[in-house]
Parts: C-alpha cells; sequence; structure tokens
C-alpha cells in the first residue's frame, strides 16, 4: 500500500486574493479552454472553480465533467508528490537523486547482462497530452536503444497511422471531417458527443452536429450500439461487431456497380483504379449482408446520399480500428472519400495546417512498417513500435531478447490492453521496472521505483499534437494555473535527467565511435538546458502564420487560424507523389474477409444455436465510451464516479431472457482469457448478440493507492480481451467482437 501522512486537523485557509486565469483542459483529444478561478489563501494556492471559456475561438465555452475534475486530480491526496521506492509490498518516500540513481542503476544492470532490447518502453495515452513528454521524453528514451517499444498506439489508432503512410506518404497526414461545413457524415464506430472527437479534435460537437442538420445536413451512425451520437441522428444502423470492413467493401462496390465515383481534382493523382474495382467485386451488399446484418436495399441508398451529397465525409473511429481487420476498415474509409471526390474538399475531409507543424518541422518521421518482428509471435512493427499485444508474451517467454526490464510512462496496461490479467503476472517476473506516473495503480504497483511528475494544471501546456486533427486551425498557449510544491520536478525535467545520468552511466556500452558519442552527449546537454515553451518559440520562427510567443501569451483564450482548406492535391503534387489505392497487405487481408462473407451465406449459418437445450454462450464483446472516463485513473475523482454505476455489461432483452437474467442481476462474463463478474443493464440499446462493458475499469487489485476508484472497482474489460485476437496486418488489439459466454 502506499504511504500516506497523518496531518492533525487544520484550521480553515484565509482566503488573500482571487484571480481568474485562461488554460486548458488536456485530459481528451477537445483540448476545450478553460477560466479557472483561483484563490490565494494563507495555505497557498487553490482551485476554486473550472468553466468552460467563452472567450476560446476554438471550443466556444464548451466544457464536460472531465475539465471540472482536474480540480480533484490537483488536490487528490492520493497523487504521489515525491519519487517512491518499493520494498517488498511497502513503498517509502524517497529523495530526487535516491531515485534517479536507482533508475539508472537498475536499467543499465538489466542492459550490461542481457543487451538493450532486454529493457522495455510502454507510454500510455497521456503522454501525447501532456507536451512536456513530447518535447523531451525522446532524449531518455532514445539512450535505451531497444526494439521493445510499446504504446496506446497499438490499442487505438494504429490502423490510421498505416493508411495514412501508405495513401498520403506520412503517418499524421490524416484528412479530417470538416464538420462545419459538411452536409452528410456517415459514422462508424465512433460515439463523438461521448468522446468530444477522436482523430477529430471537436469541441461543442453537439452544436456542431446541430449546426449540420441545420444546413439541410444529415447524421448516419453505423454500429453495435445506440450509442449517445446515433440518438440524435437522422438514422442508426446496428452492425453485427467486427463486419464493418465487409459492409464498408459492399459500399466501394456499389459506388463502381452504379456509376456513383467521381474522383473530382484526385483523378490524376489515383493509381490501381481497375485493380481496385476487381478487387471489390465480390463484395457486393446482397453478399455482405448476412454477415453485416445490414440489408442490401439500406446499403444501396445510404451510397446514393453519400455520392450526391455536396460536401460528406465518411468517419471511422476506435470501434472499426480496434477488430480483426481494421487497416482494412479506415483503408476502406479513405477510399470511399477518394472515390467520392471528398478528400481535399471543403465540406469532404481535409489536412490541418497548425501553427506548430511536426511534419514541416521534421520531428516527425513518416514512418515505416515490418522493418523488424516481434521475437516470439513475429509481429510487424510501425514506427520503431510493436503491438502492445505482443508485449506479455515477449516478457514471459525465455530467451535471448526476453524483456527483463520495463519503463512505463503515463500509463496503466494492465487495464488498458488485451489480456490484462496475463500482463499482470508477466510484470511480477521483471529484474526491474520503472514507473513515470503520479499514481500507485494497477500497473505501477509493480515498479521499484515511481518518479511522479506535477500534475496538468502545475505546468504550462501547449497542444503539439492535437492541432494537427482540430476542425478548425487555431493555436493557444496556456502557463501553468498554480504553482507546484517545492521540490516538485515537471516530466520534462525528469526526462533530461534520466538522460543525462543514463547517458553518462552506459558510456561505455555505446558501439558508436567516441566522436559520435560526445556529439550524442553535447545535443542532449543542449535539449536538456531548452524547456518546451522556449522549443515552442523555435517552432514559431518557422511556421506558416507570423506568431511570436509574445502574441500566445498576450492571448491564452487561444488565436483563431481560419477553417481548413484544401492543401494534400498541392502537397502530393510538389513531391510528384501519386497515391496507391490498393497496397499489397490490403488485396491479401482481403481475401480473409471474403472467407467470411462466403462462410455468412452458407446454410445453417447462425450466431446463437442451441447446445444441450441451452443458448449457445457465443456472443460478441464490444467496449463503450463515457463522456466521464477517459482513462482509469479518473475513476480516482469523486465527482467521475458518482450517480449509477456505470461498469454494467449491456445485453439486448432477447438474449437476457434465453439466459433468465433480469435487470442488475450479477453474471459472469468468461472468455477464452479470463473471467469476470458485473451486474447487467437489459436494453433495447444494443443490437441482439452483443454485449457491450466500458473500458478502464477492474479497480479491485491489492496493492493500489487509488482509494476512490478501489471503492467503484467495477471490473476491466480486458480481463476478457483476447491478445490473440488481433488486426492481420497491423497487429492492432481487436477489442470489437471477442466471443464471451454469459450466464448467471
Amino acid at each position: 500500500m502506499s504511504q500516506t501522512a497523518s496531518h492533525a486537523p487544520a484550521s480553515a485557509p484565509t482566503v488573500l486574493s482571487t484571480r481568474t486565469v485562461q488554460g486548458a483542459c488536456n485530459l481528451c483529444e477537445a483540448i476545450c479552454g478553460l477560466e479557472f478561478q483561483v484563490e490565494t489563501t494563507t495555505h497557498g494556492e487553490r482551485i476554486a472553480a473550472v468553466r468552460g471559456n467563452d472567450k476560446d475561438p476554438f471550443s466556444r465555452g464548451h466544457i464536460c465533467p472531465k475539465a471540472v475534475a482536474l480540480k480533484d486530480l490537483h488536490e487528490d491526496p492520493d497523487r504521489l508528490r515525491m519519487p517512491m521506492k518499493r520494498s517488498g509490498d511497502t513503498w517509502q518516500p524517497i529523495g530526487w537523486d535516491e531515485a534517479f540513481d536507482l533508475v539508472v542503476d537498475g536499467l543499465a544492470r538489466v542492459r550490461e547482462q542481457h543487451g538493450a532490447s532486454a529493457v522495455a518502453v510502454y507510454q500510455g495515452n497521456p503522454n501525447v497530452h501532456n507536451w512536456g513528454n513530447i518535447t523531451h521524453g525522446p532524449l531518455f528514451f532514445g539512450q535505451l536503444k531497444t526494439r521493445h517499444r510499446f504504446s496506446a498506439t497499438s490499442v487505438d489508432q494504429l490502423p490510421h497511422h498505416l493508411v495514412a503512410y501508405w495513401l498520403y506518404g506520412h503517418q499524421m497526414r490524416i484528412p479530417i471531417p470538416d464538420i462545419d461545413h459538411t452536409r452528410f457524415l456517415l459514422v462508424l464506430g465512433g460515439n463523438p458527443l461521448a468522446s468530444n472527437g477522436s482523430l477529430m479534435t471537436v469541441p461543442d460537437v453537439r452544436q456542431r452536429l446541430k449546426d449540420l442538420r441545420q444546413r439541410g445536413g444529415k447524421l448516419i451512425v453505423i454500429d453495435p450500439r445506440r450509442t449517445e451520437t446515433a440518438a440524435v441522428a437522422d438514422a442508426h444502423h446496428f452492425i453485427t461487431p467486427g463486419t464493418d470492413a465487409a459492409w464498408l467493401l459492399s459500399v466501394i462496390h456499389t459506388l463502381f456497380a452504379e456509376n456513383l465515383t467521381k474522383p473530382g481534382p484526385l483523378t490524376g493523382l489515383l493509381d490501381q483504379l481497375d485493380a481496385l474495382r476487381e478487387a471489390v467485386q465480390a463484395f457486393s451488399p446482397d453478399a455482405t449482408a448476412a454477415l453485416t446484418g445490414i440489408d442490401a436495399a439500406t446499403t444501396r441508398a445510404l451510397v446514393r446520399e453519400l455520392a450526391a451529397a455536396d460536401g460528406a465525409a465518411c468517419y471511422g473511429r476506435m470501434g472499426v480500428s480496434t477488430q480483426a481487420h481494421g487497416v482494412v476498415c479506415q483503408w476502406a474509409i479513405q477510399v470511399i472519400n477518394l472515390l467520392t471526390g471528398n478528400v481535399d474538399r471543403e465540406g469532404g475531409t481535409l489536412l490541418t495546417a497548425p501553427a506548430v507543424d511536426l511534419i514541416k518541422l521534421g520531428l516527425m518521421g513518416p514512418g515505416h512498417h515490418d522493418a523488424w518482428r516481434s521475437r516470439v509471435r513475429g509481429a510487424p512493427e510501425f514506427s520503431g513500435e510493436l503491438p502492445v499485444s505482443v508485449m506479455a508474451e515477449e516478457m514471459l517467454t525465455p530467451g535471448k531478447g526476453q524483456i527483463r526490464a520495463l519503463v512505463t510512462a503515463c500509463g496503466n496496461p494492465v487495464l488498458s490492453t488485451p489480456n490484462g490479467r496475463q500482463l499482470d503476472q508477466a510484470l511480477q517476473g521483471l529484474d526491474f521496472m520503472v514507473a513515470i506516473d503520479f499514481y500507485l495503480n494497477e500497473t505501477t504497483r509493480h515498479a521499484n521505483v515511481i518518479l511522479p511528475p506535477t500534475c496538468f494544471v502545475e505546468h504550462d501546456h501547449y497542444d503539439l499534437l492535437f492541432w494537427h486533427l482540430a476542425v478548425r486551425n487555431a493555436t493557444r498557449y496556456s502557463q501553468a494555473i498554480v504553482q507546484p510544491a517545492a521540490g516538485a520536478l515537471h516530466d520534462w525535467q525528469i526526462y533530461t535527467e534520466l538522460a543525462r545520468r543514463y547517458a553518462q552511466r552506459t558510456w561505455a556500452l555505446e558501439k558508436a565511435s567516441v566522436g559520435q558519442r560526445l556529439q550524442g552527449l553535447a545535443k542532449r546537454a543542449l535539449m536538456g538546458r531548452l524547456r518546451p515553451d522556449q522549443m515552442l518559440a523555435l517552432g514559431l520562427r518557422k511556421s506558416s502564420y507570423p506568431l511570436t510567443m509574445k502574441q500566445l501569451r498576450a492571448h491564452p483564450e487561444g488565436i483563431d487560424l481560419g477553417p481548413l482548406k484544401p492543401s494534400l492535391l498541392n502537397l502530393l503534387g510538389k513531391r510528384h507523389k501519386r497515391i496507391q489505392l490498393l497496397p499489397g497487405a490490403i488485396t491479401r487481408d482481403l481475401h480473409d474477409v471474403l472467407a467470411r462473407v462466403a462462410a455468412s451465406n452458407q446454410p445453417g449459418t447462425a450466431s446463437d444455436t442451441a447446445v444441450q437445450g441451452q443458448p449457445s454462450a457465443e456472443l460478441k464483446l464490444i467496449g463503450r465510451r463515457d463522456v466521464r472516463s477517459n482513462n482509469s485513473w479518473m475513476h480516482n475523482s469523486p465527482r467521475l464516479v458518482t450517480g449509477k454505476p456505470r461498469c454494467v455489461l449491456w445485453i439486448h432483452p432477447a438474449d437476457a431472457q434465453a439466459r433468465a437474467l433480469t435487470e442488475g442481476q450479477t453474471v459472469q462474463v468468461r472468455s477464452r482469457v479470463g473471467e469476470v463478474r458485473v451486474p447487467v443493464h437489459i436494453t433495447e440499446d444494443i443490437k441482439p448478440g452483443v454485449v457491450s462493458l466500458p473500458h478502464g475499469w477492474g479497480h479491485d487489485r491489492q496493492g493500489t493507492g487509488l482509494r476512490v476508484a478501489q471503492a467503484h472497482a467495477g471490473a476491466s474489460l480486458n480481463d476478457l480481451t483476447d491478445d490473440r485476437l488481433t488486426d492481420g496486418i497491423s497487429g492492432n488489439a481487436a477489442f470489437s467482437a471477442v466471443p464471451v459466454r454469459v450466464a448467471a
């Protein structure tokens, strides 16, 4: 258990002054502008209130419950504020010098004994929301020289990046729906009313969807669940989980079959059109209907509307990425937008023009795929990372290259990656582990040392990544809202010091020449002396906009840079690039999709047949997003877990009746890898044959320091998801359509 201090009751603080500070929320991709009411008291600074910033040109005053919880995070007594060292089952606070020495010695010792790739890295989702990780994390992680690098990318958006790399030449060149101008928005596997947009940074999305309909546009949702977004759509169509690839291929088939293709200005850059037409020939809406559950007439009517719309966008998110053919899904979505002339078109999908463009600055490489493979399963890397689905087996399987040490940064993979129980077991066997995190959670409890950075309101912030995905060009720099405690370190300071000490400790292990090593040390020393805001100032000098740090500081509410504009055609033309519509890996994966389509049309095929008088327990498990929950640590905020329990299993009335289940009853859910017990919620808002459980819960493990979360433990979806179920091309986790059995 974590060590907590005991304090005598203190007298109520006296408020000395009050000020308003403009900042931003970086808990999710919406990056909403906020106003903080900060009080200076006789006991120090405190946040009195958090509200949306009406002056922000991008978020326009929007706020969701997560932003208000920034106050809870700052004040949370469970949040670690000093480095912690584990001794057996107990923890004790230590100084920063001792902590850095322990970390460097532990990692270097494993590297000396077993090689660089015996040390692994896992970077969680909050890394990309916290710019100090982006600016200074590479200083340290690059030092480790390991091929065992993992991140939340491969339990989320990896297919997006791979498809962007293939089609448009860069992993971050992802066209964004021009939601403010489109007249037809088709959403698959996404729920922006709960997520505030994802790989489509779109605050105030409810109003933006209202505006879409007021200008005569339509919103159509394809999803196994009637989501919050589906509830406000013009139409919602249930689809069988894991079959989106087949349905999207039937859309492409219909575009060709009914001569609805009109690529427009991009026509001259599209290669392999005839090969594409041939590849989708067998995926007619009639052929795919039995598998997907969407009848042929509905599909054809939707395709005709999409093709006829004056500006349309097909958008698919996590639900279509995290399935067995997730890359095919994201590829097909891009192909649909290309064939209908809606890529690089106002009202369609467009590239952004951020003030600090990481692509133009050369700070983010285009990507590469399958340059090497994992040791045990042979899973391919993408841009230097292996899919997280293989991380546990790389720890548990003996032999040369076995992972023996781990660095986690702002992540809780025991709850967020497939087959969490297996990873839990694997972490127990490591020789050494360090976590850069401010919570003692289900993953960090296995660490030898925890290094806690300051929290979000205690340092300045700039969204380096999410302006690349925003539905409108804007920019915003935020100063720290409150001052950190004396002795606290920001994440960038932690990485800088780790990089410096690790380089000195492992000098003799470097295979580079002395000159190259000295050059590396000098570069790291220079980078280490630059704060993130100083790096931002340098980036602004090469911006396409006339912006300075002085201007950003003068406008903490943000600066509007205008709507998205067509740019892809010009970009590809300048580089003499063409769009190859049919990558080889896609062609190979289509054979598997076609086999599923053929099998679904065989006589006698059924998804829930009786076995010995009982219904088959083969139901398809999908995840669920909630507006009050983005990462597992948010469950330690009292205001985000109040109300009705949200970690419940959604099930259709017909499936509940077949199993004699009643509302609120605790059921056992079993998969190949594990089982959980959870209450059921019986609802017609989910397709028959499908059950849904939200992600991020499962706080019943011993040895954590999350008292609020433990009191609202719930069950972990990832004790059921299967590390062997992955996308065939990328290795991305397949969380959708996991076969499960449900019983009282």
